[in-house]
C-alpha cells in the first residue's frame, strides 16, 4: 500500500515508518524538518506541517491510509482532519496518548490525582483530538493509544489488544514499547479491525 506518515521523523514516528518499509509498503514521510532522516528502497520524504491544512491535504492525496504520528500539542485536530478528508485518503490512523484511556468505568487517567502535571496539557489535547474524531461523520479513523508508559524498547511481536480501558501487565505495569506499538498499528492498516474506534495496545 502507499501509506503517508505525518511526524515520520520522531520517536513512535520513525518506528512506523520502519516498520511500513520492512513489510513493503511505500511510505511517503511527512516532518517539518525531513532532513533528520534518510530517504531509502520504499520512502520517500516530503516537508510539511501538520497546521497547514491544503499543503498537507496536496501531500496526502493518492495514499491509501495516513497515519498522524504528531504531539497534541504541536498539531490541530480539525486541521489534520480536514486535510485528510480534502485529500481523499482511505484511512486516517492516530497515535493516541494513554490519558484518555479509563482507570475505571467513566474516569479517565488524565483526571485522576497522581496524574503528573507535566504531561496534563498534552493528555487532554489527545482527548480533545479523540473527540473531535468521534464527532466525525466522513473519515474512515483509528485511534491507537499506547500504554502508559511508551518508550523506545524492544520489538517482541508478544503484545494484548484492548479497548478504552488501560492495560497492565502481570508485574502490575502499563507499557508497550515504540517497536511492538508500530506493529499493532500497521497490522491494523493491513488488517482492519477497529475502524472508527479507539483501541489500545499493551503487554
Amino acid at each position: 500500500m502507499k501509506i503517508a506518515v505525518i511526524g515520520a521523523t520522531g520517536n513512535a514516528g520513525s518506528r512506523i515508518v520502519t516498520e511500513l518499509v520492512n513489510r513493503g509498503h511505500q511510505v511517503t514521510g511527512i516532518a517539518r524538518h525531513p532532513e533528520k532522516m534518510q530517504a531509502g528502497a520504499g520512502l520517500t520524504l516530503h516537508k510539511g506541517d501538520v497546521k497547514d491544512e491544503a499543503g498537507l491535504a496536496k501531500l496526502l492525496a493518492g495514499h491509501d491510509a495516513a497515519v498522524h504520528s504528531v504531539r497534541f500539542l504541536d498539531t490541530d485536530a480539525r486541521s489534520a482532519v480536514g486535510a485528510a478528508k480534502k485529500s481523499g485518503v482511505k484511512r486516517f490512523l492516530v497515535v493516541g496518548g494513554a490519558g484518555s484511556l479509563e482507570v475505571a468505568p467513566g474516569s479517565a487517567l488524565v483526571d485522576t490525582p497522581n496524574f503528573p502535571p507535566a504531561y496534563k496539557a498534552e493528555a487532554s489535547g489527545g482527548r480533545d483530538f479523540l473527540n473531535t474524531l468521534k464527532a466525525e461523520r466522513e473519515l474512515d479513523w483509528t485511534f491507537l493509544s499506547p500504554s502508559v508508559f511508551f518508550s523506545p524498547g524492544e520489538r517482541t511481536g508478544k503484545f494484548r489488544l484492548g479497548k478504552d480501558q488501560v492495560l497492565t501487565g502481570a508485574d502490575g505495569q502499563s507499557k508497550i514499547s515504540m517497536e511492538d506499538y508500530a506493529i499493532a498499528l500497521v497490522d491494523e492498516i493491513e488488517h482492519p479491525q477497529h475502524r472508527r474506534q479507539r483501541f489500545t495496545v499493551g503487554y
